[in-house]
């Protein structure tokens, strides 16, 4: 054994040894295959032989014994563990050193396991010691975007834009609430009864969030916004049908000339994603400022400076909100500022930025199309207690912003840019825009895909100018329909 890891040996209480519990499957004689019940509608299924049924309970009193031979040994192995040396230790060395301590301690136990089940009771332990228990697959599944836990026996994943029920489970809810709690307590952070919710990101990057009872009902709820570790650029996105090669073009003109822009969307459409793919038209010799809750953009750039959020602490002080960040960036000479996602009072200050010197700033917000995107940004302001006329509002927003993109979740689960809108000024009290590439939806493939085609709209950008004198000047093919397609 590893000696390092392993605290010095306790002596082991005086007792009769345990009787032997043996948890190897009984074999059963083959049962007759059970012809399949075709039903042509109706949610029924087809009831269980009681051979099926003998063998699904055995099934479950096996996985329960698993279980509590698992908690147990967990319990053994933070006794003898060295809990301090772990963080330098080598994962083959770690595995090994639990592989010896598990062997040793299931021999006093007197349970015998057949090879299978002790893998599986090795890699469970592990998982258990260094990482988060059974959400570990999940993190190192790369098909998986998105983690949801519904209370210790109902987890979900999104795969492709779509949820499914996983056959992953805690053993209870005290199960569910350690890992909550050393998810948090790893970033300074707490949740109990007084603060029953958290933000946090776990080390690879991905966002985390928790709500525990008695605000959830029926046990703890956890949402795991997945960490992308490789940045998709623009040319990805327009090969996954994100959007077209007129509108990537579009948008990089955009971007490298400046312009301040918004990516709006629904949760889980795509708006980091795209701010990251924009990003990339930023040339290399500015200084960029990025803010956020959660840290999640990967600016490729030279000269990044990254800031976080922070909650208050236990006795409520110390919180530094994305404003305090905002208005502190702004000394800090910026050429442009990105903001992960406004949401709050630091409205005020982000139209500000991009109304005195700071064009080419980028920003995410949670709306449903361009206009209702303009519609919160007035709330926003509205709700950080400024009292301004509307349109006086209104005109600081069509002064500040330049363009927004929508992007949208589907019904299908795929992701797609479905407008570009140029903000163009004031007419009378409302803000005037013009699309200038949408999405265009033509129907449903059988199997519930979603038959669509990215068009131009046929209206020559009002920014033409602009691009023009930076150097990018788009052809009107860019616009037209006809051409576009």
């Amino acid at each position: 054994m590893f000696s390092k890891y392993k605290k010095p040996s306790q002596p082991k209480p005086v007792g009769g040894a345990p009787e032997p519990v043996e948890l190897v499957p009984e074999t059963t004689a083959p049962v007759a295959e059970t012809p399949k019940i075709i039903r042509k509608s109706g949610p029924a299924t087809p009831a269980r032989t009681p051979a099926e049924a003998q063998a699904s309970d055995k099934e479950a009193k096996r996985r329960q014994k698993l279980d509590e031979i698992k908690t147990e040994m967990h319990h053994r192995l933070l006794e003898n563990l060295n809990l301090s040396a772990l963080e330098g230790a080598k994962e083959s060395e770690l595995r090994a050193e639990i592989n010896a301590i598990t062997n040793e301690e299931l021999g006093e136990m007197n349970i015998v396991l057949n090879r299978d089940d002790r893998q599986q009771l090795q890699s469970e332990l592990f998982d258990e010691v260094t990482g988060l228990g059974p959400l570990e697959t999940l993190l190192k599944d790369d098909t998986v975007n998105d983690i949801l836990v519904n209370g210790p026996n109902r987890v979900f994943v999104e795969r492709a834009g779509r949820l499914e029920l996983t056959d992953i489970r805690f053993k209870d809810e005290r199960h569910l609430l350690r890992i909550i709690d050393k998810i948090v307590s790893a970033v300074g952070r707490r949740v109990d009864e007084s603060t029953p919710y958290v933000d946090a990101r776990l080390k690879d990057g991905s966002r985390f969030n928790a709500m525990v009872p008695p605000i959830a009902v029926d046990g703890s709820l956890v949402s795991i916004r997945k960490f992308k570790k490789e940045k998709l650029s623009v040319d990805d996105l327009v090969r996954f049908g994100a959007f077209s090669e007129e509108m990537a073009a579009y948008l990089q003109a955009a971007c490298a000339c400046r312009l301040n822009v918004i990516v709006s969307g629904g949760t889980g459409s795509g708006k980091t994603t795209t701010l990251n793919a924009l990003s990339s038209f930023i040339d290399n010799k500015e200084r960029i400022l990025t803010i956020e809750d959660t840290a999640e953009l990967q600016l490729q750039q030279v000269h990044v400076g990254r800031m976080e959020s922070r909650p208050p602490n236990v006795e409520g002080k110390g919180a530094v909100t994305q404003r305090d960040c905002l208005r502190n960036a702004l000394r800090m000479r910026p050429d442009r500022i990105i903001v992960g996602e406004t949401r709050g009072e630091e409205v005020i200050d982000m139209l500000q930025a991009m109304n005195t010197g700071h064009d080419g700033s980028m920003t995410t917000i949670h709306a449903n199309s361009a206009r209702d995107a303009c519609s919160r940004l007035e709330n926003m302001v509205a709700m950080a207690g400024i009292e301004m006329p509307i349109k006086a509002v209104r005109a600081q927003i069509a002064s500040a912003v330049n363009l927004i993109v929508q992007a949208s979740r589907l019904q299908d689960g795929s992701r797609r840019m479905v407008s570009i809108t140029e903000v163009t000024g004031m007419e009378g009290e409302v803000i005037s825009m013009q699309e200038v590439f949408r999405y265009q939806r033509l129907g449903l493939k059988p199997d519930g895909t979603i038959i669509g085609r990215f068009t131009a709209c046929g209206v020559r950008s009002h920014y033409s100018q602009r691009f023009k004198q930076w150097g990018y000047d788009l052809p009107m093919s860019i616009y037209d329909p006809v051409a576009a397609e």
